[in-house]
């Protein structure tokens, strides 16, 4: 009997600390089933890659463009180990001028509930050899291979060509020789069917390339050359800076581009309508040289382009308002207890870990929600719902209507500043420091109605 008074005593004594200790213990606890919603959303958010991917694979996917770059083989002696033999190695040499007009057609695939954009683009791409300064290179002019010169042009996934490539050569660079084709005049040039894996050197291996007219010896006056590409793709479309000068404009209807790659437009316009870039790279901008033998250099680092993406990733928004999910169940749960106290209205612990479930059901309907109607939607959708069953139940255990628009109101502010905290990420840290010492300061108001020592 002595026993139950004691323990009876210490129970009134103490209500307050303990409750708050079970409170706090039940909010960790609410954390597990919000560990496994990160998990689902990671989940599904694999799924979306998975169909992007295979998407991609049937289409097309990201593509970097290079060329053309013409390239000679020569011969070197090389010694190794004593032993002396004859290699065959080759020599790179890129355009004066590269332009590179691409307008680009974004498409919507869809596989299930994911949605995948790919893109179909034409190039026009012109440019000019002034000269090819191949005496700077110290090759002997004996070892160089003219009858095998071939000019090379690279494009990532090949599957994307929808037509067959052909580079038109002209210019005074063009000179009558025994080795033109037959029937061909000069004046107006030679047509050059490129085609995959002719030619294979170590910078070039599986690339689209054509034999050089060996007539092209040297290359003493301006050479001209132009293609029309007509290509498909998914997410990048870059352009490796081969020129001297490269100028790339780039024009499409798609309102949502991002731009990537070693450089950034010189002047962009981004509409609803659609977006234009232009840049202009010069070859002091990059980390190779305007030509070179006998190495391999990794062009595609200097790429620079753009990536048709989707505006809104509903997965990486629900993950981040998952990460506020401890915020919320602690502040209506500090709400919960305030009422309890300052009110005398006994809210019981089961009743606690109830309401605690409905915050965290909360972010199963967004991400449920989210991959058929959007993020924003779904959020208005889940929080609505949320808040209605919330202020059902607790007008339903306190008996007031008063305390069931508080709560009710209580929890559409706390989902109205977790929005406003997703959507502006650049200033999240700001907003939400400012916001928690505002909450803290409206707790500590209504703490002071509490009788802590009675």
């Amino acid at each position: 009997m002595e026993n139950s008074n004691s323990l009876s005593g210490f129970w009134k004594a103490n209500k307050i600390i303990l409750k708050s200790f079970l409170i706090g213990f039940l909010v960790l606890l609410l954390l597990i089933p919000t560990f496994f919603i990160q998990n689902l959303v990671s989940e599904r958010q694999e799924r979306q890659k998975e169909a992007v991917a295979e998407i991609s694979s049937k289409w097309a996917g990201p593509q970097t463009v290079t060329g053309p770059v013409i390239g000679i083989p020569y011969h070197e002696m090389v010694t190794d180990q004593g032993n002396t033999r004859e290699e065959k190695k080759w020599a790179y040499f890129l355009p004066s001028r590269l332009n590179i007009h691409a307008h680009i057609i974004p498409e919507k695939r869809y596989r299930g509930i994911y949605r995948v954009i790919v893109y179909t683009t034409e190039l026009e791409i012109k440019g000019s050899y002034d000269s090819l300064h191949v005496a700077e290179l110290n090759i002997p002019a004996e070892n160089l291979l003219w009858n095998e010169a071939a000019v090379f042009f690279d494009i990532s996934d090949v599957q994307g060509l929808k037509e067959d490539m052909t580079l038109h050569l002209s210019g005074t660079g063009m000179q009558p020789g025994t080795n033109l084709p037959m029937g061909t005049n000069p004046s107006a040039g030679i047509d050059l069917d490129m085609v995959p894996a002719k030619f294979s050197s170590e910078q070039f291996r599986n690339s689209l390339s054509a034999s050089l007219p060996a007539s092209l010896a040297g290359i003493h006056g301006p050479l001209e050359f132009s293609t029309t590409v007509k290509l498909k793709g998914s997410g990048n479309l870059l352009f490796v800076p081969s020129g001297k000068e490269t100028r790339v404009e780039a024009v499409s209807s798609w309102s949502d581009p991002s731009f990537t790659g070693s450089f950034l437009p010189d002047v962009r316009t981004v509409k609803d309508s659609g977006f234009v870039a232009d840049w202009k790279v010069l070859y002091l901008n990059r980390n190779y040289p305007q030509q070179w033998k006998g190495g391999v250099y990794e062009l595609s680092k200097a790429a620079f382009g753009v990536n048709l993406i989707v505006p809104v990733d509903s997965y990486q928004q629900t993950t981040r308002s998952v990460k506020y999910a401890i915020l919320i169940i602690l502040l209506t749960f500090t709400a919960f207890f305030l009422i309890e106290w300052i009110y005398t209205r006994a809210i019981h612990s089961l009743q606690y870990v109830l309401v605690g479930f409905a915050l965290c059901l909360f972010y199963t309907l967004l991400l449920s929600f989210s991959e058929y109607i959007g993020f924003n939607p779904a959020y208005l959708v889940a929080s609505l719902a949320t808040i209605g069953l919330i202020a059902w139940y607790v007008r339903s255990i306190l008996r007031s209507s008063k305390m069931s628009l508080f709560v009710g109101s209580l929890l559409a502010l706390q989902y109205g500043f977790i929005f406003t905290l997703i959507q502006l990420q650049d200033y999240a840290l700001l907003m939400g420091s400012i916001g928690l010492f505002i909450t803290l300061a409206v707790v500590m108001y209504f703490s002071r109605k509490i009788k802590w020592n009675s």
